[in-house]
Protein backbone atom coordinates (compact mmCIF):
# COMPACT_ATOMS: atom_id res chain seq x y z
CA UNK A 1 0.00 0.00 0.00
CA UNK A 2 2.60 2.20 0.86
CA UNK A 3 4.66 1.38 -2.47
CA UNK A 4 1.49 2.28 -3.86
CA UNK A 5 0.93 5.55 -2.49
CA UNK A 6 4.51 6.36 -3.41
CA UNK A 7 3.99 5.07 -6.96
CA UNK A 8 0.27 7.28 -7.17
CA UNK A 9 2.26 10.47 -5.58
CA UNK A 10 5.20 10.26 -8.07
CA UNK A 11 3.36 10.00 -10.77
CA UNK A 12 0.84 13.00 -9.62
CA UNK A 13 4.12 14.77 -9.19
CA UNK A 14 5.69 13.71 -12.85
CA UNK A 15 2.58 14.54 -15.13
CA UNK A 16 1.14 17.82 -12.72
CA UNK A 17 4.90 19.54 -12.96
CA UNK A 18 5.10 20.62 -16.56
CA UNK A 19 2.00 22.56 -16.05
CA UNK A 20 3.49 25.21 -14.78
CA UNK A 21 6.29 25.39 -16.45
CA UNK A 22 4.23 25.29 -19.70
CA UNK A 23 2.00 27.95 -18.18
CA UNK A 24 4.69 30.21 -17.56
CA UNK A 25 6.15 29.33 -20.75
CA UNK A 26 3.04 31.01 -22.17
CA UNK A 27 3.87 34.16 -20.01
CA UNK A 28 6.78 35.22 -21.27
CA UNK A 29 7.97 38.26 -22.27
CA UNK A 30 8.49 37.78 -26.17
CA UNK A 31 11.19 40.44 -25.83
CA UNK A 32 12.73 41.71 -22.77
CA UNK A 33 15.17 44.69 -23.39
CA UNK A 34 13.09 48.00 -23.35
CA UNK A 35 13.59 51.33 -23.11
CA UNK A 36 10.95 53.44 -21.72
CA UNK A 37 10.48 57.26 -21.72
CA UNK A 38 9.68 59.98 -19.17
CA UNK A 39 9.57 63.88 -18.33
CA UNK A 40 11.68 64.91 -14.64
CA UNK A 41 8.17 65.02 -12.88
CA UNK A 42 6.93 63.19 -9.91
CA UNK A 43 4.28 61.32 -11.29
CA UNK A 44 7.06 59.33 -13.63
CA UNK A 45 7.27 57.84 -10.15
CA UNK A 46 5.42 54.49 -11.28
CA UNK A 47 8.29 53.00 -13.66
CA UNK A 48 10.72 54.15 -11.26
CA UNK A 49 9.76 52.23 -8.47
CA UNK A 50 9.27 49.02 -10.84
CA UNK A 51 12.93 49.08 -11.83
CA UNK A 52 14.29 50.27 -8.49
CA UNK A 53 12.22 47.78 -6.54
CA UNK A 54 12.51 44.27 -8.75
CA UNK A 55 9.22 44.42 -10.13
CA UNK A 56 10.28 45.18 -14.19
CA UNK A 57 13.36 42.16 -13.57
CA UNK A 58 10.61 39.60 -11.67
CA UNK A 59 8.09 39.80 -14.87
CA UNK A 60 11.26 38.97 -16.93
CA UNK A 61 11.79 42.49 -18.73
CA UNK A 62 15.02 44.60 -18.61
CA UNK A 63 14.19 48.05 -19.03
CA UNK A 64 15.91 51.22 -19.26
CA UNK A 65 15.05 54.45 -18.08
CA UNK A 66 15.49 57.71 -20.11
CA UNK A 67 14.62 60.79 -19.20
CA UNK A 68 13.36 62.88 -22.69
CA UNK A 69 13.50 66.53 -22.98
CA UNK A 70 10.34 67.42 -23.79
CA UNK A 71 6.93 65.76 -24.44
CA UNK A 72 7.20 66.17 -28.72
CA UNK A 73 10.71 64.43 -28.57
CA UNK A 74 9.00 61.42 -26.20
CA UNK A 75 6.09 61.09 -28.47
CA UNK A 76 8.42 61.08 -31.53
CA UNK A 77 10.65 58.34 -29.57
CA UNK A 78 7.20 56.32 -29.08
CA UNK A 79 6.31 56.50 -32.52
CA UNK A 80 10.03 55.75 -34.17
CA UNK A 81 9.81 52.92 -32.27
CA UNK A 82 13.29 54.23 -30.36
CA UNK A 83 11.19 54.28 -26.84
CA UNK A 84 8.71 50.46 -26.78
CA UNK A 85 6.81 52.92 -24.09
CA UNK A 86 6.56 56.09 -21.97
CA UNK A 87 4.90 58.58 -18.97
CA UNK A 88 2.71 60.07 -21.15
CA UNK A 89 0.58 63.37 -20.82
CA UNK A 90 -3.01 61.72 -21.09
CA UNK A 91 -3.71 63.62 -23.77
CA UNK A 92 -0.88 62.75 -26.12
CA UNK A 93 -2.49 58.81 -26.93
CA UNK A 94 -5.57 60.58 -28.07
CA UNK A 95 -4.18 63.40 -29.97
CA UNK A 96 -1.54 61.26 -32.02
CA UNK A 97 -4.71 58.51 -32.94
CA UNK A 98 -7.39 61.45 -33.80
CA UNK A 99 -4.19 62.71 -36.11
CA UNK A 100 -3.78 66.31 -34.39
CA UNK A 101 -0.30 66.78 -34.67
CA UNK A 102 1.63 63.50 -35.25
CA UNK A 103 -0.43 60.80 -36.56
CA UNK A 104 -0.05 57.22 -34.78
CA UNK A 105 -2.02 54.66 -32.96
CA UNK A 106 -1.03 55.15 -29.53
CA UNK A 107 -2.80 53.02 -26.95
CA UNK A 108 -3.08 53.37 -23.38
CA UNK A 109 -3.80 50.35 -21.26
CA UNK A 110 -2.43 52.00 -17.68
CA UNK A 111 -3.53 55.13 -15.34
CA UNK A 112 -0.18 56.41 -14.16
CA UNK A 113 -1.84 58.48 -11.05
CA UNK A 114 -4.69 60.81 -10.29
CA UNK A 115 -4.42 64.80 -9.23
CA UNK A 116 -0.90 65.92 -8.75
CA UNK A 117 -0.82 69.76 -10.60
CA UNK A 118 -0.60 72.95 -9.76
CA UNK A 119 -1.54 76.59 -11.26
CA UNK A 120 1.12 79.07 -9.80
CA UNK A 121 1.79 82.80 -10.47
CA UNK A 122 4.81 85.23 -9.42
CA UNK A 123 5.05 87.00 -6.71
CA UNK A 124 3.57 90.44 -8.50
CA UNK A 125 0.55 88.77 -9.17
CA UNK A 126 -0.17 87.32 -6.00
CA UNK A 127 0.26 91.13 -4.64
CA UNK A 128 -2.25 92.01 -7.10
CA UNK A 129 -4.32 89.16 -6.49
CA UNK A 130 -4.46 89.00 -2.71
CA UNK A 131 -7.00 91.81 -2.13
CA UNK A 132 -9.81 89.97 -4.59
CA UNK A 133 -9.13 87.18 -2.80
CA UNK A 134 -11.57 86.03 0.38
CA UNK A 135 -9.93 85.15 3.96
CA UNK A 136 -10.61 82.38 6.22
CA UNK A 137 -10.80 83.67 9.96
CA UNK A 138 -7.36 82.97 10.39
CA UNK A 139 -6.29 85.82 8.05
CA UNK A 140 -5.40 83.20 5.17
CA UNK A 141 -7.00 82.45 1.35
CA UNK A 142 -9.91 80.81 1.03
CA UNK A 143 -9.50 77.67 -1.01
CA UNK A 144 -10.81 77.40 -4.01
CA UNK A 145 -8.90 80.41 -5.11
CA UNK A 146 -11.12 81.30 -8.56
CA UNK A 147 -9.87 83.05 -11.59
CA UNK A 148 -12.29 85.71 -10.88
CA UNK A 149 -9.32 87.16 -8.61
CA UNK A 150 -7.30 87.03 -11.68
CA UNK A 151 -9.12 88.54 -13.97
CA UNK A 152 -8.34 92.42 -12.49
CA UNK A 153 -5.01 91.71 -12.93
CA UNK A 154 -5.06 91.03 -16.65
CA UNK A 155 -7.07 94.24 -16.72
CA UNK A 156 -3.91 95.79 -14.83
CA UNK A 157 -1.51 94.47 -17.55
CA UNK A 158 -3.62 95.31 -20.30
CA UNK A 159 -3.71 99.01 -19.87
CA UNK A 160 -0.09 98.81 -18.66
CA UNK A 161 0.58 97.38 -22.82
CA UNK A 162 1.69 94.39 -21.27
CA UNK A 163 0.75 90.98 -22.24
CA UNK A 164 -0.28 88.28 -19.61
CA UNK A 165 1.31 84.94 -20.42
CA UNK A 166 1.09 81.75 -19.03
CA UNK A 167 2.93 78.68 -18.95
CA UNK A 168 1.45 74.88 -20.00
CA UNK A 169 3.64 72.03 -20.88
CA UNK A 170 1.91 70.87 -24.14
CA UNK A 171 -1.04 71.73 -26.13
CA UNK A 172 -2.81 68.14 -25.17
CA UNK A 173 -1.42 68.54 -21.91
CA UNK A 174 -3.74 68.22 -18.67
CA UNK A 175 -2.01 71.00 -17.52
CA UNK A 176 -3.37 73.06 -20.58
CA UNK A 177 -6.59 71.77 -20.42
CA UNK A 178 -6.90 72.69 -16.40
CA UNK A 179 -5.55 76.35 -16.76
CA UNK A 180 -8.02 77.08 -19.47
CA UNK A 181 -10.95 75.52 -17.58
CA UNK A 182 -9.86 77.31 -14.66
CA UNK A 183 -9.02 80.86 -16.35
CA UNK A 184 -12.27 80.33 -18.31
CA UNK A 185 -14.44 79.85 -15.02
CA UNK A 186 -13.13 82.92 -13.73
CA UNK A 187 -14.27 84.78 -17.05
CA UNK A 188 -10.94 85.07 -19.07
CA UNK A 189 -10.78 83.34 -22.19
CA UNK A 190 -7.50 81.26 -22.59
CA UNK A 191 -7.65 81.45 -26.55
CA UNK A 192 -8.84 79.28 -29.47
CA UNK A 193 -6.80 76.99 -32.05
CA UNK A 194 -7.48 76.56 -35.45
CA UNK A 195 -6.48 74.55 -38.26
CA UNK A 196 -4.68 77.56 -39.48
CA UNK A 197 -3.72 79.07 -36.21
CA UNK A 198 -1.91 76.51 -33.80
CA UNK A 199 -1.04 78.93 -31.31
CA UNK A 200 -4.23 78.48 -28.76
CA UNK A 201 -3.77 81.79 -28.86
CA UNK A 202 -7.12 83.59 -30.77
CA UNK A 203 -9.43 85.86 -29.13
CA UNK A 204 -7.40 85.14 -25.64
CA UNK A 205 -7.27 87.52 -22.88
CA UNK A 206 -4.23 85.04 -20.95
CA UNK A 207 -1.67 84.09 -23.54
CA UNK A 208 -0.50 80.32 -22.82
CA UNK A 209 2.52 79.26 -24.33
CA UNK A 210 4.72 75.75 -24.07
CA UNK A 211 7.61 75.36 -21.69
CA UNK A 212 8.91 72.49 -20.32
CA UNK A 213 8.28 71.63 -16.60
CA UNK A 214 12.08 71.84 -15.72
CA UNK A 215 12.16 75.25 -16.92
CA UNK A 216 9.28 76.63 -15.40
CA UNK A 217 10.52 77.99 -12.12
CA UNK A 218 13.40 80.06 -14.27
CA UNK A 219 11.05 80.65 -16.87
CA UNK A 220 8.42 82.67 -14.04
CA UNK A 221 11.86 83.87 -12.02
CA UNK A 222 12.83 85.95 -15.28
CA UNK A 223 9.66 87.07 -16.17
CA UNK A 224 8.71 85.74 -19.42
CA UNK A 225 5.89 84.06 -18.25
CA UNK A 226 3.36 85.49 -15.32
CA UNK A 227 2.33 82.17 -14.37
CA UNK A 228 2.03 78.71 -14.86
CA UNK A 229 0.20 75.20 -14.68
CA UNK A 230 2.80 72.42 -14.20
CA UNK A 231 2.93 69.02 -11.82
CA UNK A 232 5.23 68.36 -9.45
CA UNK A 233 7.41 69.48 -7.67
CA UNK A 234 7.82 72.15 -9.82
CA UNK A 235 4.79 73.92 -7.92
CA UNK A 236 6.31 73.31 -4.70
CA UNK A 237 10.13 74.46 -6.09
CA UNK A 238 8.65 77.90 -6.80
CA UNK A 239 6.92 78.24 -3.56
CA UNK A 240 10.44 76.79 -1.65
CA UNK A 241 12.15 79.07 -3.77
CA UNK A 242 10.62 82.47 -2.54
CA UNK A 243 9.78 83.51 -6.62
CA UNK A 244 5.91 82.15 -6.43
CA UNK A 245 2.58 81.38 -5.10
CA UNK A 246 0.85 78.05 -5.63
CA UNK A 247 -3.24 79.28 -6.06
CA UNK A 248 -4.91 75.97 -6.56
CA UNK A 249 -4.11 72.79 -7.50
CA UNK A 250 -6.55 70.20 -9.81
CA UNK A 251 -7.48 68.23 -6.55
CA UNK A 252 -9.26 71.39 -5.98
CA UNK A 253 -10.39 71.93 -9.61
CA UNK A 254 -11.40 68.00 -10.45
CA UNK A 255 -11.18 65.83 -6.97
CA UNK A 256 -9.18 62.77 -8.30
CA UNK A 257 -8.99 64.34 -11.80
CA UNK A 258 -6.90 61.48 -14.47
CA UNK A 259 -3.21 62.86 -15.44
CA UNK A 260 -0.93 60.65 -16.72
CA UNK A 261 -1.03 57.39 -18.44
CA UNK A 262 1.18 55.17 -19.88
CA UNK A 263 1.35 54.93 -23.85
CA UNK A 264 2.67 52.64 -26.37
CA UNK A 265 1.92 51.75 -29.89
CA UNK A 266 -1.32 49.26 -30.31
CA UNK A 267 0.65 47.45 -32.62
CA UNK A 268 3.89 46.68 -29.92
CA UNK A 269 0.51 45.67 -27.87
CA UNK A 270 -1.12 43.87 -30.24
CA UNK A 271 2.56 41.67 -31.56
CA UNK A 272 3.87 41.74 -28.12
CA UNK A 273 1.04 40.82 -25.75
CA UNK A 274 3.24 38.79 -22.85
CA UNK A 275 5.44 41.76 -22.22
CA UNK A 276 2.71 44.26 -22.34
CA UNK A 277 1.31 42.43 -19.59
CA UNK A 278 4.59 41.72 -17.80
CA UNK A 279 4.79 45.64 -18.11
CA UNK A 280 1.33 46.00 -16.76
CA UNK A 281 2.41 44.09 -13.76
CA UNK A 282 5.53 45.82 -12.71
CA UNK A 283 3.53 49.24 -13.09
CA UNK A 284 0.72 48.42 -10.95
CA UNK A 285 2.58 46.37 -8.32
CA UNK A 286 4.88 49.88 -8.48
CA UNK A 287 1.89 51.86 -7.81
CA UNK A 288 0.14 49.30 -5.09
CA UNK A 289 3.52 49.74 -2.98
CA UNK A 290 3.44 53.77 -3.39
CA UNK A 291 -0.26 53.63 -2.43
CA UNK A 292 0.67 51.11 0.72
CA UNK A 293 0.04 51.70 4.03
CA UNK A 294 -1.84 55.16 3.58
CA UNK A 295 1.42 56.31 2.46
CA UNK A 296 3.77 54.89 3.92
CA UNK A 297 6.26 54.40 1.18
CA UNK A 298 6.13 58.53 0.32
CA UNK A 299 9.38 59.60 2.02
CA UNK A 300 11.79 56.52 0.52
CA UNK A 301 9.64 57.06 -3.02
CA UNK A 302 10.96 60.96 -2.46
CA UNK A 303 14.61 59.92 -2.17
CA UNK A 304 14.50 57.62 -4.93
CA UNK A 305 12.68 60.41 -7.31
CA UNK A 306 15.63 62.98 -6.39
CA UNK A 307 18.44 61.43 -7.95
CA UNK A 308 19.58 63.15 -11.33
CA UNK A 309 18.93 59.95 -13.70
CA UNK A 310 15.03 60.51 -12.46
CA UNK A 311 12.99 63.79 -11.19
CA UNK A 312 16.32 65.76 -9.53
CA UNK A 313 14.92 67.94 -7.36
CA UNK A 314 15.78 67.83 -3.30
CA UNK A 315 14.11 65.17 -1.54
CA UNK A 316 12.45 67.49 0.25
CA UNK A 317 11.06 69.57 -2.28
CA UNK A 318 9.25 66.08 -3.72
CA UNK A 319 8.10 65.12 -0.31
CA UNK A 320 6.33 68.25 0.07
CA UNK A 321 3.58 67.72 -2.45
CA UNK A 322 3.34 63.37 -1.91
CA UNK A 323 3.61 62.81 1.43
CA UNK A 324 0.45 64.91 1.87
CA UNK A 325 0.80 68.19 2.10
CA UNK A 326 0.74 71.21 -0.24
CA UNK A 327 2.30 74.56 0.94
CA UNK A 328 0.36 77.03 -1.15
CA UNK A 329 2.81 80.15 0.06
CA UNK A 330 5.60 80.32 2.60
CA UNK A 331 4.33 78.99 5.67
CA UNK A 332 0.83 77.92 4.42
CA UNK A 333 0.99 74.24 4.05
CA UNK A 334 -2.19 72.49 3.70
CA UNK A 335 -2.86 68.90 4.47
CA UNK A 336 -4.08 67.46 0.83
CA UNK A 337 -3.70 63.62 1.79
CA UNK A 338 -5.23 62.76 -2.20
CA UNK A 339 -2.62 65.10 -4.02
CA UNK A 340 -0.96 62.04 -5.73
CA UNK A 341 -2.66 58.82 -6.08
CA UNK A 342 -1.16 56.10 -7.69
CA UNK A 343 -3.23 52.97 -7.27
CA UNK A 344 -6.13 53.33 -4.43
CA UNK A 345 -9.27 54.59 -6.16
CA UNK A 346 -9.00 52.40 -9.51
CA UNK A 347 -5.93 54.83 -10.52
CA UNK A 348 -4.19 52.77 -12.56
CA UNK A 349 -7.50 51.89 -14.45
CA UNK A 350 -8.12 53.50 -18.59
CA UNK A 351 -11.76 54.33 -18.09
CA UNK A 352 -13.02 55.60 -21.46
CA UNK A 353 -14.19 58.79 -19.17
CA UNK A 354 -11.62 60.31 -18.96
CA UNK A 355 -10.81 60.12 -22.30
CA UNK A 356 -13.84 61.57 -23.46
CA UNK A 357 -12.88 64.24 -21.30
CA UNK A 358 -9.72 65.45 -22.95
CA UNK A 359 -11.28 65.27 -26.18
CA UNK A 360 -14.37 67.34 -24.96
CA UNK A 361 -11.45 70.07 -24.23
CA UNK A 362 -10.12 69.36 -27.38
CA UNK A 363 -13.25 70.42 -28.60
CA UNK A 364 -13.86 73.21 -26.31
CA UNK A 365 -10.76 74.92 -27.66
CA UNK A 366 -10.85 74.00 -31.31
CA UNK A 367 -7.89 71.02 -31.65
CA UNK A 368 -10.92 69.16 -32.82
CA UNK A 369 -12.60 72.33 -35.48
CA UNK A 370 -15.59 70.75 -35.93
CA UNK A 371 -18.88 68.68 -34.05
CA UNK A 372 -18.71 65.22 -33.46
CA UNK A 373 -20.88 62.76 -32.34
CA UNK A 374 -21.42 61.21 -28.97
CA UNK A 375 -20.62 57.86 -30.31
CA UNK A 376 -17.33 59.45 -32.37
CA UNK A 377 -16.12 60.41 -28.69
CA UNK A 378 -17.16 57.00 -27.18
CA UNK A 379 -15.25 55.24 -30.27
CA UNK A 380 -11.95 57.23 -29.91
CA UNK A 381 -11.87 56.42 -26.15
CA UNK A 382 -12.44 52.66 -26.51
CA UNK A 383 -9.51 52.70 -29.43
CA UNK A 384 -6.97 54.29 -27.26
CA UNK A 385 -7.90 53.24 -23.70
CA UNK A 386 -7.52 49.61 -23.31
CA UNK A 387 -8.84 48.35 -19.92
CA UNK A 388 -9.05 45.03 -21.73
CA UNK A 389 -5.27 44.78 -21.69
CA UNK A 390 -5.25 46.21 -18.03
CA UNK A 391 -7.98 43.78 -16.75
CA UNK A 392 -5.94 40.68 -18.44
CA UNK A 393 -2.94 41.99 -16.05
CA UNK A 394 -5.08 42.51 -12.92
CA UNK A 395 -6.36 39.52 -13.30
CA UNK A 396 -3.19 37.69 -13.68
CA UNK A 397 -1.88 39.03 -10.29
CA UNK A 398 -4.85 38.17 -8.55
CA UNK A 399 -4.23 34.49 -9.72
CA UNK A 400 -0.33 34.81 -8.66
CA UNK A 401 -1.78 36.25 -5.10
CA UNK A 402 -0.20 39.51 -5.50
CA UNK A 403 -3.41 41.55 -5.61
CA UNK A 404 -6.95 41.26 -4.41
CA UNK A 405 -10.15 41.52 -7.01
CA UNK A 406 -11.55 44.41 -4.81
CA UNK A 407 -8.55 46.31 -5.74
CA UNK A 408 -9.54 46.56 -9.47
CA UNK A 409 -13.43 47.50 -11.15
CA UNK A 410 -13.20 44.45 -13.20
CA UNK A 411 -16.97 44.48 -13.58
CA UNK A 412 -16.85 48.34 -14.73
CA UNK A 413 -18.16 49.51 -17.97
CA UNK A 414 -15.45 52.06 -18.36
CA UNK A 415 -17.59 55.08 -17.28
CA UNK A 416 -16.91 56.67 -13.95
CA UNK A 417 -19.87 57.62 -12.21
CA UNK A 418 -20.95 61.52 -13.17
CA UNK A 419 -19.05 64.23 -11.14
CA UNK A 420 -19.31 67.73 -10.55
CA UNK A 421 -15.76 69.87 -11.14
CA UNK A 422 -15.21 73.00 -8.89
CA UNK A 423 -17.49 75.72 -10.70
CA UNK A 424 -20.56 73.81 -9.96
CA UNK A 425 -20.66 72.31 -14.10
CA UNK A 426 -21.72 68.53 -14.23
CA UNK A 427 -19.77 65.91 -16.29
CA UNK A 428 -21.22 62.57 -17.88
CA UNK A 429 -18.67 60.79 -20.13
CA UNK A 430 -21.78 59.44 -21.46
CA UNK A 431 -23.01 62.82 -22.58
CA UNK A 432 -19.94 64.53 -23.49
CA UNK A 433 -21.86 67.35 -25.79
CA UNK A 434 -24.42 68.07 -23.47
CA UNK A 435 -21.32 68.75 -21.27
CA UNK A 436 -19.82 71.06 -23.86
CA UNK A 437 -22.83 72.86 -24.47
CA UNK A 438 -23.13 73.91 -20.54
CA UNK A 439 -19.59 75.13 -20.46
CA UNK A 440 -18.53 78.80 -20.36
CA UNK A 441 -16.76 80.28 -22.95
CA UNK A 442 -15.20 77.86 -25.96
CA UNK A 443 -16.55 75.88 -28.88
CA UNK A 444 -20.29 74.77 -28.48
CA UNK A 445 -22.85 73.02 -30.85
CA UNK A 446 -21.72 73.27 -34.19
CA UNK A 447 -19.43 76.14 -33.90
CA UNK A 448 -16.36 76.55 -35.83
CA UNK A 449 -13.82 79.00 -34.90
CA UNK A 450 -14.47 81.27 -37.60
CA UNK A 451 -17.60 81.47 -36.01
CA UNK A 452 -16.02 82.50 -32.78
CA UNK A 453 -13.85 84.77 -33.63
CA UNK A 454 -16.83 86.41 -35.93
CA UNK A 455 -19.28 86.42 -32.79
CA UNK A 456 -16.55 87.58 -29.73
Amino acid sequence: MNRFLSFLLGWVLLVGAPAPALASHAREPEIRALTFGFIKLTDMAPLAIALERGYFAEEGLSVTLEAQANWRILLDGVIAGTLQGAHMLAGQPLAATIGYGPQAHIVTPLSMDLNGNGITVSNEVWQMMRPHVPSRPDGRPAHPISAAALAPVVRAFREEGRRFDMGMVFPVSTHNYELRYWLAAGGLHPGLYAPHDASGQIGADVFLSVTPPPQMTAALEAGTISGYCVGEPWNQAAVQRGIGVAVITDYQIWADNPEKVFGLRADFAEAYPNTTRAILRALIRAAMWLDADDNANRRAAAEILSRSDYVGAETEVIAASMTGTFEYEPGDMRAVPDFNVFFRGYATYPFYSDAIWYLTQMRRWGQIPQAQTDQWYADIAASVYRPDIYSDAARSLIRDGLARPEDFPLDSDGFRPPVTLFDGIPYDGRAPNTYIDSLPLGLTGAQRVRDEAQDG
